[in-house]
């Protein structure tokens, strides 16, 4: 066996589903909330970039216009799932 490969282990799953190979060990899926919290902390990570000592105002456009866009991927799946039952 060659170096860069890894040896079987012997988890007594019969068959590990290709898609979730981490389901065996209790974790499958994304973690949505910590996804969320650190998108509002770029927002305003990018929103606090307005502070400084640059002169032209360029640069203020493109910021305030990632974060915007930011935040609106952010909104939307809020706004999208208004009235549906949780699961």
């Amino acid at each position: 066996m060659a170096s860069t490969e890894v040896e079987p282990v012997d988890t007594g799953w019969v068959r590990e589903p290709a898609d979730a190979p981490s389901a065996r060990f209790g974790w499958h899926g994304q973690a949505t909330k910590s996804f969320i919290i650190a998108g509002w902390f770029c927002v305003a990570a990018l929103l606090l970039m307005f502070i400084g000592n640059h002169r032209g105002h360029v640069e203020d456009i493109y910021l305030a216009g990632f974060a915007a866009v930011l935040a609106f991927f952010l909104i939307r799946p809020s706004i999208r799932n208004r009235g549906r039952w949780k699961n």
